[in-house]
């Protein structure tokens, strides 16, 4: 029989007279969390006339608009009916804020294109089962962008030239065979990029739409993911790159493109560099970030480095740079306080003013949210492991990051594998502390940002010492006093998905309950069904997690799919799914699904049909939190809102085990 939770006892203790008890910390309600921002994703149009961002409109995240001195004046643009609109940005000229926008989760992005002053609405990309890709605004060229649009083979994104005004697309490369390209200011392709037989990429130069047969840089497996050219400047002799040849961790180079003479602009020993501010102007760097336990801009310009000082001091949290007017006399500033809601900036440079645009999670002001702790972390072979925990108040009123006494634990993975976690507000951490879990997220090898030895570390590691890396991490937090061993829950997406379903299958007495969202688990079949645009990635992904035209790599992708150790699998295991999933085919679940339904091993599965690679819809990651939360609190004796009409408001399909999750049969009747 399993046992789905010991007694709430176990974490009792005798309290310092300080400290408090989860009753002393209300619920913070999971619509306030998980439900629509009141703002988000704010721009400033390069004219700096008018500010743009993301609100609902009827329930549904859109575009808005108002003039830049008069918010008040503020009108929506779009009228999305289901789906939010989650990203925008400025036509070079100003006239019209552009997005793309799919259809249930199916990644096919078509271009979209809202004139600011008629309202009219443009779909720039009108074809079917494709996937369109911005690839070049310049301010140099007002009137056009460059888009790659894979309509005539699914696998490459042949290079066309919109007119933004009349939206008539001209064919300025057809592509046959190349990862991408890199155009100038004038938008004329300049480098074009070829996947190589061992991973790595050849890039060619581009000259008159001719390209080049001899190589201009090749680049192997090892810096695949760590060296990149990233732009030109606006006169065109100079191209930056990001490179880790000859390094571990990727600098930010300049190369002189007539001589080829290269010169290291900034480098960091413990991370790659990261965002990179360019004159608007010029096209010159003027600052780059580095982003190790948290980021931080360091300015390369004087003309800069006296803005990035005065924001460092006037605001109260990691703050971001979002967006910038061509002029470079506007900002707007992104302030993350982790322990209250996001606040959105527009900083004027000549006056150094910063005003108050929005908070965007303004019902959270005064929640009990709790601080996020970098940790170091060391993986038994002596890896460093960038991790981030955050603990219930409760158990941490000051803020220390050291536990007063154990708490049960969520380890939370990060998808990719090839991401990161970072610092700053995290809406699942601070929800599942609310809970009364301590949430812990580690970059385990193969994560980015820490060089390429980092990644590398983690190739043909599915399963073993990228699941080490998590182990280790989970005895690092017992040995801390932050839990108990038996009290730990494994939950993700992705990849994380993945790593729940590993821990579940391959260490079947680790983990008190797990909880898989998109998660693969046939590694054969993941690869079977990648997306054919993700064709020039292909060798990369054999040659990281392993080689199905092999027969050592068959055997290594069979010994690492989780559906083969289904019988093994001995912990309550909830799984969700986008039925449009792209990247991780629907009959990854389904087939865990099957084969722990065959031998009565308890799982509940809830599908979502109008979701893809995770759950976009609010009101659908909601329903989804809301069977989390119910599950993980009978699994780790935690808090939980009840389900109530959460699974009823959405569109979940529960296809399988609806009676092992708490609450989940009475909230579908």
């Amino acid at each position: 029989m399993i046992r789905y939770a010991l007694p709430a006892l176990l974490f009792a203790g005798v309290m310092p007279a300080h400290a408090q008890s989860a009753a002393d910390v209300p619920l913070i309600a999971r619509t306030k969390i998980f439900g629509n921002p009141s703002k988000t994703a704010a721009k400033i149009s390069p004219d700096g006339k008018w500010l743009s961002w993301i609100a609902p409109r009827d329930g549904v995240l859109n575009l808005w608009v108002a003039p830049a001195s008069d918010l008040a004046k503020a009108k929506p643009l779009t009228d999305e009916k289901t789906r939010p609109i989650r990203s925008s940005f400025w036509s070079p000229d100003s006239k019209a804020v552009l997005f793309i926008q799919d259809k249930g989760g199916d990644e096919n992005f078509l271009l979209y294109g809202v004139n600011v002053d008629s309202g009219k609405q443009t779909n720039y990309t009108p074809f079917e089962k494709t996937r369109a890709q911005v690839l070049h605004i310049s301010l140099k060229a007002k009137d056009r962008i460059l888009v790659g649009i894979n309509n005539r083979d699914p696998r490459w994104h042949d290079v066309y030239s919109l007119d933004l005004a009349s939206g008539k697309l001209t064919l300025v490369q057809q592509n046959d065979g190349y990862g991408g390209y890199l155009a100038d200011d004038q938008l004329k392709l300049r480098i074009a990029m070829k996947a190589r037989a061992d991973g790595g990429t050849t890039y060619y130069r581009v000259t008159d739409g001719a390209i080049d047969s001899k190589p201009l840089v090749e680049v192997g497996l090892e810096d695949s993911q760590t060296t990149s050219p990233w732009a030109f400047t606006v006169d065109g002799k100079t191209l930056y790159w990001t490179d880790s040849r000859n390094r571990n961790t990727a600098a930010l180079v300049e190369q002189d493109v007539a001589s080829g003479k290269t010169t290291v602009i900034a480098q960091d020993a413990r991370a790659d560099i990261g965002q990179t501010l360019f004159d608007e102007r010029t096209g010159r760097v003027q600052a780059y970030s580095v982003d190790y336990l948290k980021q931080e801009y360091v300015a390369v310009s004087d003309d800069i480095k006296e803005d990035l000082a005065f924001l460092k001091k006037n605001t109260k949290g990691q703050f971001t740079v979002t967006s910038r007017t061509e002029a470079e006399d506007k900002w707007l500033v992104a302030v993350d306080p982790v322990t209250a809601p996001a606040s959105t900036w527009l900083y004027d440079r000549k006056a150094k003013k910063l005003t108050q645009l929005y908070v965007s999670r303004p019902e959270l002001e005064g929640a009990p949210l709790a601080a996020m702790h970098p940790q170091e972390i060391k993986a038994r072979d002596g890896l460093t492991l960038v991790s981030y925990l955050t603990l219930p108040k409760w158990v941490d009123p000051g803020s220390s990051g050291k536990a007063s006494r154990p708490v049960p634990m969520v380890l939370l993975v990060h998808g990719g594998p090839w991401a990161r976690d970072g610092f700053g507000y995290n809406g699942y951490h601070q929800w599942l502390a609310n809970r009364g879990y301590a949430v812990l997220s580690v970059n385990y090898r193969g994560s980015t940002g820490f060089g390429k030895n980092f990644i590398s570390a983690g190739d043909l590691q599915w399963g073993r010492k990228m699941h080490d890396d998590l182990l280790d991490a989970v005895q690092w937090a017992v040995r801390n006093g932050v839990t108990t061993a038996d009290k730990v829950a494994i939950m993700g997406g992705s990849y994380g998905g993945y790593a729940t379903l590993a821990g579940v299958a391959f260490t079947p007495t680790t983990f008190a309950c797990g909880v898989d969202i998109v998660g693969p688990s046939n590694l054969f079949t993941l690869l079977q069904t990648i997306p054919p645009y993700w064709e020039a990635g292909k060798q990369q992904f054999y040659k990281r997690m392993g080689d199905p035209t092999t027969e050592e790599g068959k055997a290594l992708l069979k010994e690492r799919s989780p559906l083969n150790f289904a019988g093994d699998i001995q912990r309550p295991l909830l799984i969700g799914q986008g039925a449009n999933d792209p990247r991780v085919n629907v009959r990854e679940s389904e087939q865990i699904v099957d084969a722990m339904a065959a031998k009565n091993i308890p799982v509940t599965y809830v599908v979502f049909p109008d979701e893809g690679h995770g759950f976009a819809r609010p009101v659908n990651n909601i329903a989804f939190n809301a069977v989390t939360e119910n599950f993980l609190a009978k699994c780790l004796n935690g808090r939980a809102e009840p389900i109530g009409d959460a699974v009823k408001a959405s569109t979940a399909q529960v296809k399988h085990g609806a009676e092992f999750a708490p609450g989940l049969a009475d909230a579908i009747k």
